[in-house]
């Protein structure tokens, strides 16, 4: 069983909200949606789950069209990032409503099995306020995969979440739902947590899919410049360099280009690299020593952030531990050249330096 999108539009008066968008989402693992805030991901939810209709092309599930189908008919389950409970009812009566409205004979059986899943099972008499978020967020989840639905939309589910639970309950998910044989869609804002689900993963940006495959290799391997920004958090530092024989030049750095780039006539190019691939202490193998003015720095849990200027860019540097930055003041930093994609005029990828990641 599949669902698939054949050439979905959507327009809201004279904006389009998603442009022309083909694709097949398979059961059997996570299907992410990964984008910013307004890319199209929450809209791109509403059309598959019939809560919205497409402007333009059609839905299919299972080998059908559904396009225009009530979503009551469609046997689909969506959770959203605000925990949507009744809050008269106990965990037993949210998890068993969607059964007793499809009038299914074993709801005691399926309530407690789904239940025992998502860790509810001592909690199952108590009403949804007197749980913590994470156990909320929990019951909601239970009723939506006690439905055994065809397809389960989550639409940022762990969003409002503390850090813990949130970590918690993404490794619990797709050992929940990945094995169910049930096609999931999971939308997110993180590149991280996608990297975590796995699965495969479209690119949003603008109402557009920039790019859609298996979730790490187009972490390695981003198609162009909007991907590469979409899936890189903090942002890809990036900068206009130009190839002169054996040697990338920017500004007054220079380096030996090795792997596909090596191929690239001369000329100009952007060079994109990932915050973790500049460090403040060199690292073992190849890198080019930049020196740059530090601005802000960050640290977040056991990493250490800090944005630094390198000639007219703000560059970014993410790496482990701490490290005693001062504002104002200039900095060795490491730049790992094997590590760099090079993107042509167009923002194609052109080539990268021999390593991914």
């Amino acid at each position: 069983m599949a669902l698939e999108l054949k050439q979905v539009t959507k327009n809201v008066g004279a904006d389009r909200h998603i442009y022309e968008t083909s694709l097949v989402f398979e059961p059997g693992g996570f299907n992410i949606l990964l984008g910013a805030t307004n890319a199209g991901k929450s809209t791109l939810i509403k059309l598959m789950a019939g809560l919205e209709r497409p402007t333009s092309g059609e839905i299919w599930v299972d080998g059908q069209n559904v396009t225009g189908v009530n979503p009551q008919k469609r046997n689909i389950a969506l959770v959203h990032q605000f925990f949507i409970n009744y809050p008269h009812m106990t965990v037993y009566e949210n998890i068993a409503s969607p059964l007793r409205v499809a009038k299914v004979s074993d709801i005691d059986r399926r309530v407690r099995e789904a239940a025992d899943v998502l860790q509810l099972g001592p909690m199952l008499d108590r009403k949804p306020q007197e749980l913590s978020g994470g156990q909320q967020q929990r019951c909601a989840l239970a009723r939506a995969i006690v439905k055994e639905s065809k397809a389960i939309f989550l639409d940022e589910p762990l969003a409002n979440l503390d850090y813990k639970l949130r970590e918690e309950l993404r490794d619990q998910l797709p050992e929940i739902l990945g094995e169910r044989g049930t096609v999931v869609v999971y939308a997110t804002s993180e590149p991280t947590e996608a990297l975590m689900l796995g699965g495969h993963t479209a690119l949003l940006h603008a109402g557009r899919v920039t790019q859609f495959g298996p979730t790490p290799e187009i972490y390695r391997a981003p198609s162009d410049l909007t991907s590469a920004r979409v899936f890189s958090d903090p942002p890809m530092n990036l900068a206009p360099v130009e190839k002169r024989g054996s040697e990338m030049h920017l500004a007054a750095l220079s380096w030996p280009v090795e792997g596909s780039a090596a191929q690239l006539a001369d000329g100009q190019y952007t060079v994109g690299i990932r915050p973790h691939h500049i460090l403040p202490t060199k690292p073992d193998g190849a890198s080019i020593q930049i020196d740059g003015t530090v601005e802000i720095t960050e640290l977040s849990g056991s990493e250490s952030v800090a944005h630094f200027e390198l000639g007219a860019q703000s560059w970014v540097s993410l790496s482990p531990g701490t490290h005693p930055y001062r504002i104002g003041e200039s900095h060795d930093f490491h730049m790992i050249p094997s590590a760099c994609y090079y993107f042509d005029g167009s923002g194609n990828l052109a080539g990268t330096g021999g390593a991914h990641g």
